[in-house]
């Protein structure tokens, strides 16, 4: 039996009933599985279970109908939420953003089709990547350890991973971690001043900081600006294909998503990989992807 098709009609009928009762009983029977054995292939085909699947779906189109529907109770309650509160609570859980936020900052573009097999080019460890979520960052101060690197024959691929081992090894993440006045000590791994005749950036191992006067030389300072952002969260991958798994979630982004979302990247902003407490997992390790963006004009 092929799984991955049994699944992806499974992806079909949910799609096609999207604003129905789904319930995971019934899409095993269709499958031809014990409610059990479903819900454990769904996950693992997919990455995540199959009844949050079907709520990130439902709220996907929600937000698509939010553009020309301006009763939120009545778009709640066709996609099963049975009150405004519940459905704005979900929303913000899941897009990083309030329904009104989202509808003053988004761009009203249906949710694409979800196809196994065209996201598996992409994502090389087992899951799917799903809608983002749109988050107002306001801005803030980065220090962090840096190096130069280029595009060129890939040699970014190679130098910024041997950078990060080279960080761990000799000391240098703990001390940046040990500075005055960090906000946060998730990571963010930046490229930063892409010079776009030789393909040269710096990359930086960066930590949020409140205020950058204190900071030592020797250390990279750059201020992030306030900007709107589309943020994704890698699949859960382990340790030895992390890193594929975030390279095949940045090739999604600039083939799939970029083309039908209706927006490009800001301008004078930075993407930034953001290293939270999924990335520091055994197993299943995952990071964030954010994206400034902008509405096309």
């Amino acid at each position: 039996m092929d799984y991955r098709a049994v699944i992806q009609e499974s992806l079909d009928h949910i799609e096609e009933q999207v604003r129905g009762d789904i319930r995971v009983d019934r899409l095993a029977s269709l499958a031809g599985f014990s409610s059990f054995h479903f819900y454990r292939i769904f996950e693992a085909y997919v990455g995540m279970p199959v009844m949050e699947y079907v709520r990130r779906r439902r709220l996907a189109h929600a937000a698509y109908a939010m553009a020309d529907r301006p009763r939120l109770i009545d778009i709640a309650v066709e996609y099963g939420f049975e009150t405004h509160a519940g459905f704005s609570k979900a929303f913000h859980r899941c897009m990083g953003i309030s329904p009104e936020q989202y509808r003053r900052h988004a761009v009203a573009t249906s949710p694409q089709r979800i196809v196994l097999r065209t996201m598996a080019r992409y994502i090389h460890e087992g899951g799917i990547v799903m809608e983002p979520r749109i988050i107002t960052k306001p801005a803030a101060h980065i220090a962090g350890l840096s190096i130069r690197t280029t595009s060129i024959d890939g040699r970014n691929h190679r130098e910024i991973p041997a950078f990060w081992a080279d960080c761990m090894k000799d000391g240098s993440l703990d001390r940046l971690h040990g500075l005055p006045g960090i906000v946060s000590h998730n990571e963010l791994g930046m490229c930063i001043g892409t010079d776009m005749e030789s393909g040269a950036f710096d990359y930086v191992i960066g930590l949020e900081i409140a205020d950058p006067s204190v900071v030592s030389e020797g250390y990279y300072r750059y201020e992030l600006p306030s900007c709107t952002y589309a943020v994704f969260t890698t699949p859960p991958a382990t340790s030895d294909r992390f890193s594929a798994t975030i390279q095949g979630t940045w090739q999604y982004i600039y083939s799939e998503w970029f083309p039908a979302s209706g927006f490009e990247f800001a301008p004078d902003c930075a993407d930034f990989e953001y290293y939270t407490e999924l990335a520091g997992k055994p197993v299943d390790k995952q990071c964030e992807i954010w994206i400034p963006i902008v509405k096309k004009g």
